[in-house]
C-alpha cells in the first residue's frame, strides 16, 4: 500500500538535532518498508458521520481486499490503516498504531485537522474533490441572484407587492463585466467558461506564478499580484480554502480597492474575507451586492441548527446579500461522485499504488 510519502511538515518550526533526525528517518523507512506494497487486507474505518450510511454502496465499489467498518455498528479496529472523516479526534489516531492515512471526505481541511495531523508525521492526509462542479454551479447561482437582487423581489411578490416592477428595482448587467476568481483551481475552472460565455472578462489568481500566463482565455496571476488586480474587478469570486495564509486575505483595504458597486461571492471559507469589513462594505453601499455560502458562526449541535445566525453582524438584515447555509458543494447526485472518488483512493492504496489527493498539512491543500 503506497499512501504517499508524508511531508516533513510536522517538524516545521521545531529544532531537530542530527541524531533525532536520523532516528526519525529510520522509523519512517521502517514504516514504508511495510506499506509500500499491496496488502492482503486494507482496513478502513468510518467514524460517526453522514458517510457511514452509504457504507454498503462503498463496499461494492472497492476490491475484496478492502475491509470497511463504520460507526455506530462497528468499533474502530486496532489494526486500522485508513480513517475517513472530516474532523478526526486525537484518540482515534492513538487507537490504531497501524494507522497510515486520513481521508477527509470533501475538499476543505480545517485548521484544527491540520494542526493535529502535523503531530503525526507517519500519517498522510488526503481529501476529495468530487463537488467541484456543484460548488461552481452554486457560485454562479449566487452571482446571478445577487446581481439581479432576486431575494427582495421574491419576498415582496410573495406578499402580493408588484411595485418593484414599475419603480426601477436595481439590477446589474453582468455581460462585459470583469471577474476575478480568487483561488483558480478545479472550481474556478468550472466557473470561468460560463462567465466567458456571457462575454465577461475572467482573471484567475493562484498561490504561485503560473507556468503559462493565459489558460483558455483566462489571464492567470499569482496572489502576489492581488492588490494590482482588485481595482479592475467588477466581480470577485472567492473559492479559497481556510489556511493560515488565507485567513483575512480580503480585509478592509482589499474591499476598498474594489470598484464601488462591485459584487463579491464567497463559496470558499468565510474567514478568508474579514467579517467586520465585509459587512461594512455591504452596509455602506461600497459593494453593490454579495452572495455568501460560507460563514463565521455555525451551529454546534443539532438543536442549534434552527436558530443560529451565521455572523456576529446582521448580514441577514441587508437586502443586497444572498445568504446560503454552506450548501454550495452538496448535491444528491454528487453523493455518487463522492463515493466513487473515495473508492478510487482506497483501491489505489489496496493495490500498492500512490493514493491521490495528498494534502500539505501546513498549507491545507
Amino acid at each position: 500500500m503506497i499512501l504517499g510519502r508524508p511531508q516533513e511538515d510536522g517538524m516545521i518550526g521545531e529544532t531537530i538535532d542530527e541524531n533525532a533526525q536520523s532516528k526519525h528517518q529510520t522509523i519512517m523507512n521502517q514504516v514504508y518498508d511495510t506499506i509500500d506494497s499491496p496488502m492482503s487486507t486494507l482496513n478502513v474505518h468510518i467514524p460517526p458521520s453522514d458517510l457511514a450510511k452509504h457504507v454498503a454502496v462503498l463496499r461494492e465499489l472497492v476490491p475484496a481486499t478492502v475491509r470497511i467498518t463504520a460507526a455506530p455498528d462497528d468499533p474502530q479496529p486496532a489494526d486500522c490503516h485508513i480513517l475517513v472523516h472530516g474532523s478526526v479526534k486525537p484518540e482515534w489516531l492513538e487507537a490504531s498504531p497501524t494507522l497510515r492515512a486520513v481521508i477527509v471526505p470533501y475538499a476543505g481541511i480545517s485548521p484544527e485537522m491540520q494542526k493535529l495531523l502535523q503531530q503525526h508525521p507517519q500519517i498522510t492526509l488526503h481529501n476529495l474533490h468530487y463537488n467541484d462542479v456543484a460548488t461552481a454551479e452554486f457560485a454562479l447561482a449566487l452571482l446571478f441572484s445577487a446581481a439581479k437582487f432576486v431575494p427582495p423581489l421574491d419576498k415582496l411578490l410573495r406578499q402580493g407587492d408588484w411595485r418593484q416592477r414599475y419603480t426601477g428595482a436595481p439590477s446589474i448587467l453582468l455581460s462585459g463585466k470583469r471577474v476575478l476568481i480568487l483561488g483558480y483551481g478545479a472550481i474556478g475552472r468550472q466557473i470561468a467558461p460560463v462567465c466567458q460565455a456571457m462575454r465577461m472578462q475572467v482573471t484567475g489568481v493562484r498561490r504561485h506564478e503560473p507556468a503559462q500566463p493565459m489558460e483558455k482565455g483566462v489571464a492567470v496571476y499569482s496572489v502576489a499580484h492581488l492588490h494590482e488586480l482588485l481595482p479592475a474587478a467588477d466581480v470577485l469570486i472567492c473559492v479559497l480554502p481556510e489556511t493560515p495564509e488565507t485567513v483575512g486575505l480580503i480585509g478592509a483595504e482589499e474591499l476598498a480597492a474594489l470598484p464601488r458597486g462591485a459584487i463579491v461571492v464567497n463559496v470558499g471559507r468565510g474567514p478568508v474575507i474579514d467579517e467586520a469589513a465585509f459587512y461594512e462594505a455591504l452596509h455602506s453601499g461600497h459593494l453593490a451586492a454579495a452572495g455568501i455560502d460560507v460563514w463565521y458562526v455555525y451551529p454546534h449541535n443539532e438543536e442549534e441548527r434552527s436558530h443560529t445566525l451565521p455572523s456576529r453582524f446582521p448580514f441577514h438584515e441587508l437586502d443586497n446579500v444572498v445568504l446560503s447555509p454552506h450548501r454550495g458543494g452538496w448535491l444528491e447526485a454528487a453523493e455518487e461522485r463522492r463515493l466513487h472518488e473515495l473508492a478510487s483512493l482506497l483501491t489505489a492504496a489496496a493495490r500498492g499504488q500512490p493514493m491521490p489527493n495528498q494534502v500539505d498539512k501546513v498549507l491545507g491543500y
